[in-house]
């Protein structure tokens, strides 16, 4: 095997291990919400997810082409194609890491980081063009919350003012009009997130010479990628989730049928028009419109630490993309070993430490908090339920409200 057909397995291998970290930690963008209300369980909720993130995968490659295309020098690139493996492994460590403490973080911030901090660091400055990330990834990144944002928010005030979301008939509509909403999210998440992995596997084939310039991705490309974020999206991510859907804003089912049906709209828009925009920052903004749109209790210290690592998101893994593009463009084929024992070592100490304080189906929605440190949590400290104790929990939960919300509006 070649050196340079060695490269480019490692890469399409840590692409597609980047694809699943992309589809756990996303999950909760488009399931939260629903899983928060209980218009799914839990377990079906990303079942659901992820056969619609495969989907929506497969409708489009607009974004795949404004990666493999537009960010970057493709000659600078052909000269060492294992800074594109550096940067996935920089936006692999980041996912990993921001997972452990819970924060919904960009995983589309943390790839691109992780590529431009690779590319500068093996080709110069001049191997990015500024130009298309700017204007394709940087600007849509400001705007793209604060839209979906207002929007949710208009939303919700219409929601509970013609459509008396307290009663028992109402609830029943929006939580059902939830599903139908959480599940065009999950589709839309495909077409977005989905492509980036299409993208960089499609980048340094054409780097390598394996690909000629200006193509789209191969279909095996197309349907690897696809399938890769949809086991990753049934796998949870349920630390993110307990963040989402409990740690923000408190959501009723008319919150959650707005943030999720502003989302689809914004999520599908940036698709068409190949924007690389975060779907973390869309569904994000989106929920917090909800409790604005409402007037509930945001808890903007959660938020401030959500914005916080939105920021430093793309810089750090840039960080650590130039890191290991030093060391894996540098040591050639020893360099690149390194920098998968690296991965994965790194990888297993953050897993590790998630599995002291373990959050999953059975108890995404007992706390409103993620723990991290290795103190057992005392509201924690229990047997996992099992899936039916979790159904039964929902469906006591509903009843309950359902009978409050006419007390409610007597009061």
């Amino acid at each position: 095997m070649s050196t340079t057909l060695f490269v480019v397995v490692v890469v399409v291998i840590t692409a597609l291990v980047f694809d699943f970290t992309n589809g756990f930690h996303d999950s909760s963008n488009a399931m939260a919400t629903s899983v928060a209300t209980g218009a799914f369980t839990p377990k079906r909720a990303v079942l659901v997810a992820a056969v619609l993130n495969v989907i929506g995968a497969l409708l489009s490659t607009e974004v795949a082409k404004t990666i493999s295309h537009g960010m970057f020098n493709d000659a600078l690139i052909e000269a060492a194609p294992a800074m594109v493996f550096a940067g996935l492994a920089g936006a692999i460590l980041w996912n990993l890491a921001t997972w452990l403490f819970g924060l919904p973080s960009s995983s589309s911030h943390a790839l691109f980081g992780g590529l431009i901090g690779a590319v500068i660091m093996a080709a110069g400055i001049q191997g990015v063009h500024w130009g298309t990330v700017i204007s394709k990834i940087i600007l849509p990144a400001l705007i793209a919350p604060c839209v979906a944002g207002t929007a949710s928010a208009l939303a919700t005030w219409i929601a509970y003012r013609i459509a008396r979301p307290t009663d028992r008939f109402s609830q029943k509509i929006f939580r059902n009009g939830q599903r139908i909403s959480a599940s065009m999210v999950a589709l839309a998440h495909g077409t977005s997130d989905g492509q980036k992995t299409m993208g960089v596997i499609t980048l340094v084939l054409i780097a390598a010479g394996y690909q000629e310039a200006g193509t789209g991705p191969h279909w095996w490309v197309i349907g690897a990628a696809g399938l890769a974020i949809g086991l990753g999206t049934y796998s949870g991510g349920w630390r993110i989730m307990r963040t989402m859907g409990k740690g923000l804003v408190h959501i009723d089912p008319p919150q959650g049928f707005a943030s999720e049906t502003t989302s689809t709209v914004a999520i599908l828009a940036s698709s068409h028009l190949g924007f690389a925009l975060s779907t973390t920052h869309i569904c994000t903004g989106s929920i917090l419109g909800t409790g604005v749109g409402r007037g509930t209790k945001v808890s903007w210290g959660t938020f401030g630490r959500m914005g916080i690592a939105w920021l430093v998101t793309l810089p750090c893994a840039a960080v650590v993309g130039a890191v290991t593009s030093l060391i894996a463009v540098k040591g050639g084929v020893l360099g690149t070993i390194a920098v998968i024992v690296l991965l994965l070592v790194g990888a297993w100490l953050i897993i590790r430490q998630a599995g002291h304080n373990r959050v999953d189906f059975s108890n995404v929605n007992d706390a409103d908090s993620v723990v991290v440190a290795k103190q057992a949590d005392p509201e924690l400290g229990r047997a996992p339920k099992t899936l039916s104790e979790v159904k039964n929990e929902l469906v006591v939960g509903t009843t309950a409200a359902a009978q409050a919300s006419p007390q409610k509006e007597s009061i």
